[in-house]
C-alpha cells in the first residue's frame, strides 16, 4: 500500500487505532486540498498577523475553552466510556489554559528581532534573528488527551502567526465533532479548521503540503507520517513515545517512591505516552517494592467498578491486548498482584496490575504498554539499570528517585530520553517553560512555550550593512588591501 500504512496489528502504539470512519458519520469527507488552499490565500493576502490580532485569537481560545468547560468534561468521559472529571481538568482544561497564559504573557518579548553578533570582518553592519510565520500548520492529534495534545500545539502555532488544519483522532468521536463545532464558532475556516475522518483522511492529510506537520502518536506510524512529509519536503516534529523506566536508588523512601509512582502511572489509567512504563529496582528489594505499589494503587482506588475517580480504557481493542499482555506474562511465569473486581470489565477497565519476574521477551516489556500495568525489574548495581535503559530505544520519558547528587547527575549523564523529572512523575511535561519532545524512536523535534513558538516559526537572519562598510573593496582584481585583510584574518 502506498502512503500511510496505518495497520495497528503490525506492532503499533496503543496511541494508534484501526482509523475507520465512525457508522454514524454520514457526510462527506472534507475536501482537504480546497481547504490547504484557502489557508494558504489567506497567507498571501494577509500576511503575518500582528501581535495584538495574536493575542486576540489566543483570548478566543481560551475563552473557548472555559465557557464550555463542562460540555468538553462530559464528552471526553463518554468517549473514553468513563473518564474522572479532575483528570480532565487537571491534564486538558487546567493544562491549555495555562499554556495559554504563559504564551500570553511573554508573547510580545518573543516576537522581537533578536541581535546577533557580527563578524568582525563584515562590520560596521547588524545582525538579527526575526521570527517569521511558516504558513499553514498541520496537527494530527491521538485520542488520549484530545484537548491538551490538540489545543497545545495550536497554541504555539497562532502564537507563531501561522493559520492551522487540525485532524483530531476518530476513537474519540463525539469530542472530535465538539471540537470542529467549537473551533468553527471561534474561528474562521482560513485561520483554523477542524476536518475529520477515517485512515483515508487520515493518511491524505498527511501526504499535504503543509509548511509544519506535528504528529503524536507511535514510533512505526510515525515513520509513516515521515516518509509522507518527506515527499513535499514538509518539516515534521513527532511526539511518539516508548517505554519510559523509573529507576528507583536505594537511598530514596520506598513507600514513598511508591505512592508517587503509583499517581502518575495510574493517572487516566495510565494511557499517557509519558507514564511510567517500568520500574527498575534493587533486586532485594522487586517483591518488597511490588508490594507498597500494589497497597499505594488500593488506597487510590479501593474501588474499581463504579468508581467515577478511575478512568476506562479508550476501546475494547485496546481492553483486550492489555488483558492479553497480563495473560501471555502470567502464563510465563510472572507474578501478577492486581486489584479484584469482577465487574470492572463491564465497564472496560482494567483494574491496576504489578507484574515481577516477567521474562525479558515478554510483549509487556518489548512494547509500550500505555494502560494500568507495571512491570518492576531487579538490578544489581546502577550500572546494571543504565545498560538495561541504554540496550533499548531511547524513551520519551525516564525518572529516578533519589536524593543523591552524584548518582542523579551519573544517571542523567549516561542516559538518553526526552524529558526528566527526579523524584516524581510526568511533571517535567506540564512546566511550560521546558520543551516537550522526544529523541530517537521517541520523537523528533520539541514545543511547548517559546520552543513550540520557535519550532513554529521561520528563524529568518537578517544582516544590515552599514553605509560606511568597505566590504566591497575586497574583490578582484585582488591587490594590497584584500591581501592585508586576508593576513590580519587568517593571523599571519
Amino acid at each position: 500500500m502506498s502512503g500511510l500504512d496505518i495497520d495497528p496489528l503490525a506492532g503499533v502504539s496503543p496511541k494508534e487505532t484501526p482509523m475507520k470512519f465512525s457508522p454514524d458519520q454520514t457526510e462527506m469527507p472534507p475536501d482537504l486540498h480546497a481547504l490547504l488552499a484557502l489557508q494558504r490565500d489567506d497567507v498571501r493576502r494577509h500576511g503575518a498577523p500582528s501581535y495584538a490580532q495574536r493575542i486576540a485569537a489566543l483570548d478566543a481560545l481560551s475563552n473557548m475553552v472555559k465557557q464550555h468547560r463542562h460540555e468538553l468534561v462530559r464528552t471526553i468521559s463518554a468517549d473514553f466510556g468513563n473518564r474522572a472529571a479532575t483528570e480532565t481538568e487537571l491534564s486538558e482544561l487546567m493544562s491549555v489554559r495555562n499554556g495559554i497564559k504563559h504564551v500570553r504573557t511573554h508573547l510580545k518579548s518573543w516576537m522581537r528581532p533578536q541581535r546577533r553578533k557580527v563578524g568582525i570582518a563584515f562590520r560596521p553592519a547588524s545582525a538579527q534573528i526575526v521570527y517569521q510565520p511558516l504558513g499553514v500548520i498541520g496537527i494530527l492529534a491521538p485520542w488520549n488527551y484530545p484537548l491538551t495534545l490538540t489545543l497545545g500545539p495550536l497554541t504555539e502555532a497562532l502564537a507563531a502567526g501561522n493559520r492551522v488544519m487540525i485532524k483530531p483522532s476518530e476513537l474519540t468521536p463525539r469530542t472530535s465533532a465538539l471540537l470542529g463545532k467549537l473551533i468553527g464558532e471561534t474561528f474562521p475556516v482560513e485561520q483554523v479548521t477542524v476536518v475529520t475522518g477515517g485512515p483515508d483522511l487520515a493518511e491524505a492529510f498527511c501526504t499535504l503540503p503543509f509548511d509544519h506537520l506535528l504528529f503524536t502518536g507511535s514510533t512505526h506510524v510515525g515513520r509513516q507520517v515521515m516518509i509522507a512529509a518527506a515527499r513535499n519536503l514538509t518539516p515534521v516534529t513527532l511526539e511518539l513515545g516508548g517505554k519510559s523506566p523509573v529507576v528507583l536508588c536505594r537511598d530514596y523512601p520506598l513507600r514513598k517512591a511508591a505512592r508517587i509512582i503509583a499517581i502518575g502511572k495510574f493517572f487516566n489509567a495510565g494511557q499517557t505516552c509519558v507514564a511510567p512504563d517500568y520500574v527498575l529496582v534493587p533486586r532485594d528489594l522487586t517483591e518488597t517494592f511490588a508490594d507498597a505499589l500494589f497497597d499505594a494503587a488500593r488506597e487510590l482506588y479501593p474501588t474499581i467498578a463504579g468508581n467515577d475517580d478511575y478512568t476506562s480504557i479508550i476501546s475494547d481493542r485496546h481492553y483486550r491486548r492489555l488483558a492479553g499482555m497480563i495473560d501471555e506474562a502470567e502464563s510465563t511465569g510472572a507474578k501478577i498482584r492486581q486489584i479484584a473486581d469482577v465487574h470492572a470489565a463491564a465497564e472496560r477497565k482494567i483494574p491496576p496490575a504489578i507484574l515481577t519476574g516477567v521474562v525479558a521477551d515478554a510483549t509487556i516489556m518489548r512494547d509500550e504498554i500505555f494502560g494500568p500495568l507495571v512491570p518492576v525489574v531487579g538490578y544489581d548495581s546502577l550500572d546494571d539499570a543504565i545498560n538495561f535503559i541504554n540496550n533499548r530505544p531511547k524513551p520519551l520519558a525516564l525518572y529516578c528517585f533519589s536524593h543523591r547528587c552524584a548518582v542523579i547527575a551519573d544517571l542523567l549523564e549516561r542516559t538518553r530520553s526526552g524529558g526528566v523529572t527526579v523524584n516524581g512523575t510526568m511533571l517535567h511535561a506540564a512546566q511550560e517553560d521546558l520543551p516537550f519532545g522526544g529523541v530517537g524512536e521517541s520523537g523528533t523535534g520539541a514545543y511547548h512555550g517559546y520552543d513550540g513558538f520557535v519550532r513554529m516559526s521561520h528563524s529568518r537572519g537578517v544582516l544590515r550593512v552599514n553605509r560606511f562598510n568597505m566590504f566591497d573593496r575586497v574583490a578582484a582584481p585582488y591587490g594590497k588591501l584584500s591581501r592585508l585583510v586576508t593576513r590580519i584574518m587568517l593571523g599571519k
